[in-house]
């Protein structure tokens, strides 16, 4: 039995206080696990839906097997886990600028992370997303590498970030320079909090085709109603 309500990592970072926590749902009895942001709830185990499909619906335009696939945002790990569970993956690697985050996965402390890190297709790489988007690229093992699929799930939303070092990367610029990451036909996939946002999916025209935004709902026991999100979907001309 765990306690009602319980603290299991704090760390200070570069853009904040980042906190992991614990706690039981009296209805249910479930142990839900959140991650806080200062006073920001940045995510919680209860809502994964759209976290999921974010991977699986990227993947879905995928074919051919022995897929190389990048996640920006590692988070509870529920994005990552879907893109394992594919078996045509060959590679995931997850980019997360949160080192403190990397360590309740290795460390055990959410439920995600003992799968993720058993899996041998699986490396978690501290690095900033946004940055190695704009440059090098996702794998710093492998300056110039391209993938089949990345998926992106760190701000809120396009117009909603947790930095400001970010804004360049849903430009036009920005949009070009991580297509440049991805083989010709390969996809690119982003969570978003908010509802589609016209002006992103022009930006996304501008350089992708097969653009699409899809609403992902599930239900919020919170506020007894359903809930959205946003994915965004794109591929690569061939």
């Amino acid at each position: 039995m765990s306690a009602r309500l319980e603290e299991l990592g704090w760390s200070p970072t570069p853009i904040g206080e980042i906190s992991l926590r614990r706690r039981r749902d009296p209805v249910t009895g479930i142990d839900i696990f959140e991650v806080k942001l200062g006073e920001e709830f940045l995510m919680s185990s209860l809502f994964t839906v759209a976290e999921i499909e974010v991977a699986r619906r990227a993947l879905a335009r995928l074919q051919g097997s022995e897929l190389d696939v990048a996640v920006g945002g590692l988070g509870l790990g529920y994005t990552a886990q879907a893109v394992l569970e594919d078996p045509r993956v060959r590679e995931l690697v997850v980019v997360e600028v949160l080192e403190p985050v990397i360590q309740w996965h290795q460390r055990g402390l959410v439920p995600v992370g003992p799968i993720l890190t058993a899996d041998p297709r699986c490396r978690l790489v501290p690095g900033d997303f946004f940055a190695m988007a704009d440059g090098p690229g996702c794998d710093p093992n492998m300056q110039g590498r391209v993938f089949d699929a990345v998926i992106v799930d760190i701000d809120h939303s396009p117009e909603h970030l947790l930095a400001d070092g970010s804004a360049g990367f849903y430009g036009v610029a920005g949009t070009q320079r991580l297509a440049g990451h991805l083989r010709p036909g390969g996809v690119y996939s982003l969570w978003s909090n908010d509802p589609p946002d016209d002006a992103y999916l022009a930006v996304l025209s501008k350089v992708f085709k097969d653009v699409a935004a899809e609403v992902v709902s599930f239900p919020n026991p919170l506020q007894d109603r359903l809930a959205t999100n946003t994915v965004y979907l794109a591929t690569k001309p061939g």
